[in-house]
């Protein structure tokens, strides 16, 4: 049985990595999540208090919550219904999803508001291969019945974009999730950035597929993404550690 350790465990890991986004620029005012299982039989999840800057959230601050969005135990603050819908749909159906990741960054919008999407023409791109997948947008997501199409979308792809609106990662891990994100975050940066130097080089598809394997083989670890998270980490640390509160 997992003990209240466990859970302040995990309340400082995702309390660290909304630090981490703040850190990076992955910030939009109050909004946008990063979502996080409780450990236990329970399907508990932890997510950021609405209405706090991602600067502003600690371990302590967290809101924890079933599936249903309902608040499991007492919270100063709510959460966002909106937010946290597409998530639940993910925790809820994908049981391996125990970390999810949301962004309006403003190169990952670009790119999802691109008609071609995600260009497979640079580093980054290249290791996504397979493992990403596209949802139409349908507007705010505080519709039950988008939550079907959007796993349809899905289907076992942990990188996702959402069209005209923004870039999604799930994980097993918080920072097998993290270095998943970052990993399409950078191909779209490095697409937006050379989108005005004409049209790209692509991968040839032979090499997109070498390049995904290989990339599939490293992220199969489940300790994938955990030196790179604990390092940022690190960095946040030097100049603010209140997130550990």
């Amino acid at each position: 049985m997992d003990s209240p350790g466990d859970e302040w465990q995990a309340r400082q890991e995702l309390a660290a990595c909304y630090r981490v986004f703040d850190h990076l620029g992955w910030t939009e005012l109050i909004y946008n999540h990063i979502s996080l299982r409780v450990p236990g039989p329970e399907r508990h999840f932890l997510i950021n208090p609405f209405g706090l800057h991602y600067s502003e959230v600690r371990a302590s601050n967290l809101v924890k919550v079933d599936l249903d969005g309902a608040i499991i135990g007492t919270s100063a603050w709510g959460i966002n219904p909106a937010g946290f819908a597409p998530h639940a749909t993910i925790h809820r159906a994908i049981e391996r999803a125990h970390c999810v990741m949301h962004t309006h960054t403003t190169t990952g919008m670009a790119v999802a508001c691109s008609a071609q999407g995600l260009s497979i023409s640079n580093f980054y791109a290249a290791q996504l291969g397979e493992r990403l997948a596209y949802h139409d947008f349908e507007g705010i997501t505080v519709h039950a019945d988008e939550g079907a199409r959007l796993l349809a979308n899905i289907g076992d792809r942990q990188a996702v974009i959402l069209r005209n609106h923004g870039l999604l990662a799930w994980g097993e891990t918080l920072p097998q999730t993290f270095h998943l994100l970052w990993t399409l975050q950078r191909a779209c940066d490095v697409q937006v950035a050379g989108a005005a130097l004409g049209p790209p080089l692509l991968v040839p598809e032979p090499i997109q597929r070498r390049c995904a394997a290989d990339a599939h083989k490293v992220s199969a670890s489940a300790a994938w993404g955990q030196d790179v998270f604990d390092a940022l980490v690190r960095l946040v640390d030097r100049t603010d550690r209140s997130w550990r509160d």
